[in-house]
């Protein structure tokens, strides 16, 4: 399912009804309500779905009934928005309360079923505030009695298998990482159910819980599974939370926001950003900072908020220059990949994003240039990223009409993509190419869609 299906048309597919079929349904919901007969005009469902129509308030409501989602959510929510409730297979994953019980079963079951909301794309969080305010109220992690005792030891294992995982995703893909990440996550939650631990080894515990399960969210969502990439960032920032680690936190934060304005959501995105970078004192990392105002950049770009964008670039240029300043002090793990070339390659991406090639042209070709230098942009370790970042830079080159120059970039993406598996990498060739289709007419052009049809 497209991440921008209406929430009504893929209910009708799931359950096999046309139009007709629905209207018949929700009629006889409409009358037993006392809301009286509905017309049962197939081209009603038609406007619902495509044409921008919105249902009246009595519609709403026998909808809400024939689906099992609480009145008051018509009300809470926009529509079509209160209608993804019922899409989702198992609603406690938005429901239930942030205490340690509840956190470590949710853990299990995606750690074991590997999730259980739609598959294929279908994002259920609609307002990310509630989601961080239930993390602010989280149970902290506790002391467990029953069981093998386990020390400082078994925490630092999983944070070294975690610190491999994050690396081996960069130069394997998504696709073959994510069934260790998920098998990395199995353990830990084997763990802390069954021995007995210290308060402050529960909260590493938890913390290694929520940053395999950040690294299942990553490596699906990079793989085009979205829907499922969000259920494992809310159970990650469960565990996080429980954690008390900042770090780990935020890194959530970050890694979930960039799924948020990617898939239509950039005010939510700029939400999850701002309360990581609420927690930049605690965590006291130059580095860190530059990555989440990065992030921030690219949500306000996503946005078309040219000003904000270009204030949260400078202001992640300026805390790298002190994460260089600083480079005796030791900084997160989880930011290894940020240097120099990264923050032109965001940068970049950000203007391309606000409709100015020239400007993203600038900063990519800043980011590899020499490819030696300690700070450069280092593509042989990041053949992924790298694929994405040409591919938008041959998008930038053809806005300016160098389309010698596109075509270049573009082949450059294609050598570093390989036979990596990410949806990501895939789609922004795919995507390219159909920017290609409109210069069909020049022949490197039309060479190029040629040899990678």
């Amino acid at each position: 399912m497209d991440i921008d299906e209406h929430p009504l048309a893929y209910l009708l597919h799931q359950q096999g009804w046309s139009a007709s079929d629905y209207l018949v349904r929700l009629g006889a919901v409409h009358q037993r309500l006392g809301y009286g007969p509905i017309a049962r005009d197939r081209k009603r469902v038609t406007r619902w779905t495509r044409g921008g129509v919105t249902p009246d308030l009595h519609a709403q409501k026998a909808m809400a009934a024939l689906h099992g989602i609480p009145e008051q959510e018509i009300t809470a929510r926009p529509w079509p928005e209160w209608l993804k409730l019922a899409c989702v297979h198992d609603r406690q994953f938005l429901s239930a309360e942030w205490t340690l019980t509840a956190t470590i079963e949710l853990l299990d079951r995606v750690a074991t079923t590997g999730g259980t909301m739609d598959r294929r794309g279908f994002l259920v969080v609609t307002g990310i505030t509630p989601v961080l305010a239930g993390a602010a109220t989280a149970q902290p992690a506790a002391a467990r009695a029953h069981g093998r005792r386990v020390g400082a030891d078994t925490p630092e294992l999983f944070e070294q298998s975690l610190a491999i995982l994050r690396r081996q995703d960069d130069v394997l893909g998504s696709g073959q990482v994510h069934a260790s990440a998920r098998a990395q996550l199995r353990l830990i939650v084997t763990t802390l159910r069954t021995t007995s631990y210290t308060e402050e080894i529960g909260r590493r515990l938890h913390g290694v819980a929520a940053e395999a399960a950040r690294i299942c969210a990553w490596t699906a969502y990079d793989s085009g599974r979205r829907g499922l990439a969000e259920e494992y960032y809310l159970v990650g920032l469960r565990a996080a939370a429980s954690s008390g680690d900042q770090v780990v936190t935020a890194n959530i934060l970050a890694f979930w926001a960039m799924l948020r304005y990617a898939t239509g959501d950039p005010r939510g995105a700029s939400a999850l950003v701002a309360d990581a970078l609420g927690r930049a004192e605690r965590i006291g990392s130059p580095a860190m900072n530059a990555m989440l105002y990065a992030r921030l950049a690219r949500a306000h770009a996503r946005a078309g908020d040219h000003r904000a964008s270009d204030r949260a670039v400078n202001a992640a240029f300026d805390a790298y220059d002190r994460a260089r300043d600083c480079a005796s002090e030791e900084e997160p793990d989880c930011v290894y990949w940020l240097n120099l070339g990264e923050l032109h390659m965001q940068a970049g991406s950000c203007e391309l994003d606000l409709g100015r090639p020239g400007g993203a042209l600038r900063h990519f070709t800043a980011a590899s240039a020499g490819l030696r230098a300690f700070d450069a942009y280092r593509e042989e370790d990041f053949p992924r990223s790298t694929a994405i970042f040409l591919a938008r830079e041959a998008e930038a080159r053809m806005a300016l009409g160098d389309l010698d120059g596109a075509v270049d970039s573009a082949r450059r993406s294609l050598d570093h993509l390989g036979d990596l598996s990410s949806a990501r990498g895939t789609s922004s060739l795919t995507d390219l190419r159909a920017r290609f289709a409109g210069h069909r007419a020049v022949p490197v052009v039309r060479d190029f869609l040629a040899q990678t049809a």
